[in-house]
C-alpha cells in the first residue's frame, strides 16, 4: 500500500484556501474510498452517485455545480432543445458573472437536430465544438472551482429525461487540480477539443441537409403513424380515480357532481368516459362558445364511437335536437322559443363545460328547466371573484378534484419552463414609478395614454424581443400569447412588435367572436406570431400550439394567473415545453408569483420563500428567477401580510361557500386550503376566529381556555399521543394505560415510559410555568386529563365532561380540533421524537425531547441541555441589529459538517461546553435561516456528534468563545441546504 502523507501537501506553497481543500479533500477520500464510518471534519467532496431517486437529482447537482464554478465543460453526445432550454436562464446569468463555458457535442446518430445546435450559438460566454471522432459517445459534466474540479461522468446526455426523470448513474467526483483523474479527464477532452469543429452558421446549413438526408424515411414512417393513429384513448389513473367517484356518488342517490380539474387536463375526455360508463338514452353538453362544442363533439365520438349522426350541434348555426349526444350553446338554448321544443325529462345526463358561468341567467334557465337523472358539473375554477356559489349549485358534491401540480407530476400536461425576468428599466426613475403605480392600481391610471406610450416604445419592445429570441420556444413556429394590463396597452404592443418584425394582433372582450376565430386560426398557421391579450383568453380558449406565454402586467390574483399559464400546457405534436416568461416589475402583489406556480393555497412565507429561492421542479416543469426578479419577489414577499385578517377571512368565505356550513378546521385540510393552524392560531383558538366571522359560537370562559390550549400546543400534530388519548376520551370518561398503549401501539407511535410521563405533564398542565407564557392560567388552571396511579386510568376532568355532553358549540369545536391535529400529524413520523426536515418552535422542542418543564427562549439561547438531549437552535443568517458578541457565524462546512460556536463567555472548561464532547448526551440540530417576520420556527436536520479534536478557543467581542464541528448523521436534504444557506 502506497504511504501518503497530506501533510507534506499542505507544506507546499499554496494559499490558506487551498489548503482547506486539501485538508477537504483528504477527509472525503477516507470517508468515500477506504471507510464510510472514519469520522472527517469535512466529506463534502466524497464521491456522490447520481441517480434522480429520491434527493439525489442530477439536475439539481448540475445546477448547483454551474452557479458556483469558475468555468465549466461539457462534453455530452445527445442535447435536446428542451434541456438546453432550461439551462439558458443559468447560462444567462452565469454570462454577467463573466463565467465562461464549454460544451463539445456530436452528431452521433442524428440524435442532435439542427435547431439545437441553433439554440446553443444563442448562448452568450459559451463556445461549442462537434467531435470529429466516430461513435463519440460521451457524457461528461466538468467544473472548474479554485483549486479544484468536479467531474460528474455516467450515463447521462444532456436531454430532460436523462438529468430529471430517467433511473440514471451519474458519479460525482472532486480533485485537486494536480491530481491524476483530473489530469486524464483533461487530456482526453482537450485533445478531441484540439480536434473538434466550431459551431457555426454555415456548419449548421451543412448539417441540416445531411440530417434531413439521414432522417428522411424515418421522419415519413412518423408521419404516416401519425396521420393513421387509430390507438384506443384509455383514462390515466386520476380519471380512473374520479370516474369512480362519480360512480359512488350515484350509488348513494346524489343527482349533482362537480369535477375541478385544472386546465388542460381532459375534463372533455373524462366527462366522455363518464357519459360512456352511464349509457344514457340521451345526453346534453352545455357550453358558452361553439368552438368549445365542436372539439368536445370530436373527442365524445373519439371516446364512445358509434354513428356519426348520434352526435349533433344546437347553436345559432345548426339545430340537430333529434341527436343521442346534443352539444348546445348556452346562447342559443337559453331561449324560451328554443327551450320549449325540449321535453324536461329529456335528457337522462346532462354536463355543463366551463360551470363557473352557471349562475348567468342563461344558465339557470336551462338548468331549472331540465329535469334528468344526472348533472355533472366540470370547471378549473370554482372559487370565484362573483358572489355566485357553484358549490351549492351541485349540492357540495365534490366528486374530484386534480390540482395543476399533480397533474404535471402525473404528464398529463405539457411541461413548463419558467423564467422570472426583471421588466425593462428606463433611465427616467419618474416614469418607472408612474408605470409601477399603473399596473399596481389594476392599469387605472389619469395619465394611462402616456404610460401606454412608454410600455409600447420602441426601446422596451425591443428588450422584450431580445428576451423572447433567447429564451425561444419548443418546435418549428413560434405560437405565442402575451397578457398585459390594458386593452389600449394590447393595441400599441401589437402595432409595435409587427413594426420590429413580429406580426401581431391584439385581442380583447371588444372583439366579435368572428374576429377572435379569425385571428386564432391566423396564430395556429403561422400569419401572425402573437396575440396580446388582456384577460379574454383566461378560459374555455384551446390553442394547443401555444408554446410561448409572456406576462407583462402585474399578478393580482393566483386563479387569473393558473389559468393563463394554462393556456400553454395543453400538449400539442411537435411541442416538448411551453415557455412561460415573466417580466417582473416593482409590484406589491409578486408575492403571488411563488404561491401560483406551486398552486399553494396554504398561505406560508416560508413556502413562498422556498419556492423562490430553490425553484423547484414540478415533474419535468421548471422554474427559474433572474437575480433581480428574485430580488423583487422577496422583497414582495417581506411586505406582504398573508395571514391578515382580510386574507383570513376570504379564505374563510370561500370556504363556507365550498362547503355550504360554518367550516370546520377538518375541511381546510382536505380541500387543501389554507393550513388550520393559522386560523386557529390567529385569535388563540378558532372559535374566537369564527365570532370574528360573524358565526354565533356559544362557550364559557373557561372552554374557551382549553380549545386555546388545544388549537396553540396540540393542532399542529406534530407529536399526535396527548391527541390519541383526548380521541379515545371523547366518548369515555376514563380510558386504562392498556388501552392508550394500544392505539399508540396502532398508530406506530414511539412509546416508552419517557414519552408518557411527558404526556401527562402536558395534559396536567404540569409542564407549563405560572409566570411564564403560556401559563397554566392560560389554559384554565386546572389539569384536563388527569391520571389515577391506583386504578391505572386516565380521567378527563368533569368539567370538559359536562360541556361534551351540554354544548353542541364546544363539543364540535373539541372534537374538530383532535381530528384535525390527528389528520395534520400524518406528515409526522411517529416513531421518532422528531421528524427530518419538519418545522418546530423551541416550545416543540421542549414538549417533545420530554422536559419536565417548558423553557422560555431567554433561558434557552443556542442550546439548552435536559438529563438526556443536548438541543441546539442556530439561526444561520443572524440579524445585524443584535449584540456583537452574539453575530458570530455558525456555517455549514459541507452538508453535514456544521462549524458551531458555543454561547459568548464561555471556554473550553466550561461545564456547558463540556457536555458537548460527552456521549451522555444526544445532540439534535435545530436550524432557521433568520429571523425574518419574527420567525420562530426551526428545521430538525437530525442528530449529531462532536468531532473529536475540533474544538477551539476563541475570541468574540473581548469575551471567550469556543467553536467546534459538529457531524449530522445524515446528510441535509439538498433543498433545504440550499434554502438555509443561500
Amino acid at each position: 500500500m502506497v504511504n501518503f502523507d497530506y501533510k507534506q501537501l499542505l507544506q507546499k506553497n499554496i494559499n490558506n484556501k487551498e489548503k482547506n481543500v486539501v485538508n477537504e479533500l483528504y477527509g472525503s477520500l477516507l470517508n468515500g474510498y477506504i471507510n464510510q464510518d472514519t469520522i472527517v471534519t469535512n466529506d463534502q467532496f466524497g464521491p456522490r452517485l447520481l441517480n434522480n431517486q429520491e434527493g439525489s437529482s442530477i439536475w439539481e447537482q448540475i445546477k448547483h455545480e454551474l452557479l458556483t464554478c469558475e468555468n465549466y465543460t461539457f462534453a455530452v453526445a445527445f442535447i435536446t432543445d428542451s434541456m438546453v432550454s432550461n439551462l439558458k436562464p443559468i447560462f444567462k446569468d452565469l454570462s454577467r458573472r463573466g463565467i465562461k463555458g464549454r460544451i463539445l457535442t456530436s452528431t452521433y446518430l442524428y440524435f442532435n437536430q439542427p435547431a439545437v445546435f441553433q439554440e446553443l450559438l444563442k448562448i452568450p460566454n459559451i463556445e461549442v465544438k462537434i467531435a470529429e471522432v466516430d461513435g463519440f459517445h460521451q457524457k461528461g459534466y466538468i467544473f472548474q472551482h479554485q483549486g479544484y474540479q468536479t467531474i460528474i461522468i455516467g450515463s447521462a446526455n444532456l436531454t430532460t429525461n436523462a438529468l430529471m426523470r430517467n433511473y440514471e448513474w451519474s458519479l460525482r467526483i472532486n480533485s485537486l487540480d494536480s491530481g491524476d483523474i483530473v489530469d486524464q479527464v483533461r487530456s482526453n477532452v482537450e485533445l478531441e477539443w484540439k480536434n473538434a469543429s466550431n459551431l457555426t452558421n454555415e456548419w449548421i446549413t451543412s448539417y441540416s441537409f445531411t440530417y434531413k438526408k439521414n432522417y428522411k424515411q424515418s421522419l415519413q414512417y412518423q408521419e404516416l403513424d401519425s396521420e393513421n393513429d387509430t390507438r384506443i384513448i384509455k383514462p390515466n389513473q386520476m380519471q380512473k380515480d374520479a370516474l369512480e367517484q362519480l360512480r359512488l356518488l350515484r350509488e348513494k342517490g346524489k343527482q349533482r357532481g362537480l369535477i375541478i380539474s385544472a386546465t388542460g387536463t381532459g375534463k372533455t375526455y373524462l366527462g366522455a368516459f363518464d357519459v360512456k360508463s352511464t349509457d344514457p338514452k340521451k345526453m346534453l353538453f352545455l357550453a358558452h362558445r361553439e368552438q368549445i362544442l365542436e372539439k368536445s363533439k370530436e373527442s365524445f365520438s373519439r371516446i364512445i364511437g358509434g354513428k356519426k349522426t348520434d352526435y349533433g350541434l344546437y347553436t345559432g348555426n345548426s339545430r340537430n335536437k333529434n341527436a343521442k349526444y346534443v352539444f348546445a350553446t348556452v346562447q342559443t338554448l337559453s331561449k324560451s322559443n328554443h327551450l320549449s321544443l325540449f321535453d324536461r325529462d329529456e335528457f337522462d345526463y346532462i354536463l355543463v363545460d366551463e360551470v363557473h358561468h352557471a349562475g348567468a341567467e342563461t344558465y339557470q334557465k336551462i338548468m331549472n328547466y331540465f329535469q334528468p337523472k344526472f348533472y355533472l358539473g366540470m370547471t378549473a375554477t370554482p372559487d370565484r371573484n362573483d358572489d355566485f356559489n357553484v358549490f351549492k349549485l351541485f349540492n357540495y358534491n365534490i366528486a374530484y378534484e386534480i390540482r395543476l401540480p399533480q397533474a404535471l407530476e402525473e404528464d398529463m400536461l405539457c411541461p413548463f419552463h419558467y423564467v422570472g425576468i426583471s421588466d425593462y428599466t428606463f433611465k427616467d426613475n419618474r416614469v418607472n414609478e408612474a408605470i409601477d403605480s399603473y399596473n399596481n392600481e389594476k392599469g387605472n391610471h389619469k395619465n394611462e395614454q402616456k404610460i401606454v406610450e412608454q410600455l409600447s416604445s420602441q426601446e422596451r419592445v425591443k428588450y422584450i424581443l431580445d428576451q423572447t429570441r433567447y429564451y425561444g420556444y419548443s418546435g418549428d413556429v413560434l405560437h405565442g400569447l402575451i397578457f398585459c394590463s390594458g386593452v389600449a396597452e394590447s393595441v400599441s404592443l401589437a402595432k409595435e412588435l409587427t413594426r420590429q418584425g413580429y406580426p401581431s394582433k391584439a385581442l380583447s372582450g371588444n372583439d366579435s367572436e368572428v374576429k377572435r376565430r379569425s385571428v386564432v386560426k391566423n396564430l395556429e398557421k403561422g400569419i401572425i406570431k402573437y396575440i396580446v391579450t388582456v384577460d379574454i383568453f383566461n378560459e374555455g380558449i384551446d390553442i394547443p400550439c401555444i408554446n410561448q406565454v409572456v406576462f407583462l402586467r402585474n399578478t393580482n390574483s393566483n386563479i387569473v394567473y393558473i389559468q393563463q399559464l394554462g393556456r400553454g400546457l395543453r400538449k400539442s405534436k411537435g411541442k416538448e415545453y411551453v415557455e412561460i416568461l415573466d417580466f417582473i416589475g416593482n409590484y406589491k402583489n409578486n408575492y403571488i408569483i411563488p404561491v401560483a406556480l406551486t398552486d399553494d393555497s396554504s398561505y406560508s412565507k416560508d413556502n413562498a420563500r422556498a419556492t423562490t429561492s430553490m425553484e423547484p421542479t414540478i415533474g419535468v416543469s421548471t422554474i427559474y428567477f433572474e437575480r433581480v426578479a428574485k430580488e423583487k419577489i422577496f422583497d414582495s414577499i417581506r411586505q406582504a401580510k398573508f395571514d391578515s385578517m382580510r386574507n383570513l377571512r376570504t379564505v374563510y368565505n370561500e370556504m363556507k361557500k365550498r362547503v355550504g356550513r360554518v367550516p370546520l378546521l377538518q375541511d381546510f385540510i382536505k380541500f387543501n386550503s389554507i393550513d388550520p393552524v393559522i386560523l386557529s392560531n390567529k385569535e388563540k383558538n378558532y372559535a374566537n376566529f369564527l365570532i370574528k366571522m360573524g358565526e354565533q359560537i356559544n362557550i364559557s370562559d373557561y372552554e374557551n381556555k382549553i380549545l386555546s390550549f388545544l388549537d396553540v400546543e396540540l393542532l399542529n400534530g406534530k407529536r399526535r399521543h396527548e391527541l390519541i388519548l383526548l380521541d379515545l376520551l371523547i366518548n369515555n370518561s376514563e380510558i386504562s394505560m392498556e388501552k392508550f398503549d394500544e392505539a399508540l401501539i396502532k398508530n406506530h407511535c414511539l412509546n416508552n415510559q419517557e414519552i408518557i410521563e411527558s404526556v401527562k405533564r402536558i395534559l396536567s398542565l404540569s409542564f407549563y410555568n405560572e409566570n411564564a407564557s403560556p401559563s397554566r392560567k392560560d389554559y384554565g388552571g386546572k389539569a384536563i386529563v388527569e391520571y389515577n396511579d391506583k386504578n391505572n386510568q386516565y380521567i378527563l376532568n368533569s368539567e370538559i365532561q359536562y360541556s361534551l355532553k351540554k354544548n353542541k358549540d364546544f363539543r364540535q369545536l373539541w372534537i374538530d380540533g383532535i381530528r384535525t391535529g390527528l389528520s395534520r400529524s400524518q406528515r409526522y413520523d411517529s416513531d421518532k421524537l422528531f421528524t427530518i426536515g419538519e418545522k418546530y418552535t423551541r416550545k416543540d422542542v421542549m414538549r417533545q425531547s420530554n422536559n419536565i418543564t417548558n423553557v422560555t427562549a431567554q433561558n434557552i439561547g443556542g442550546y439548552y441541555f435536559n438529563d438526556k438531549y443536548g438541543m441546539i437552535f442556530v439561526t444561520y443568517k443572524k440579524s445585524m441589529n443584535i449584540s456583537k458578541s452574539i453575530q458570530y457565524e455558525d456555517r455549514f462546512l459541507s452538508d453535514r459538517i456544521l462549524h458551531y460556536y458555543s454561547k459568548n463567555n464561555r471556554k473550553l472548561t466550561s461545564k456547558e461546553v463540556q457536555k458537548f464532547f460527552t456521549d451522555k448526551y444526544r445532540l439534535l440540530l435545530f436550524m432557521k435561516k433568520s429571523d425574518a417576520d419574527d420567525n420562530k420556527d426551526f428545521y430538525y436536520l437530525g442528530t449529531c456528534s462532536y468531532i473529536d479534536s475540533s474544538a477551539r478557543q476563541e475570541n468574540q467581542d473581548g469575551k471567550p468563545i469556543v467553536s467546534m464541528n459538529l457531524r449530522l448523521d445524515n446528510r441535509v436534504n439538498y433543498h433545504l441546504y440550499h434554502l438555509l444557506t443561500d
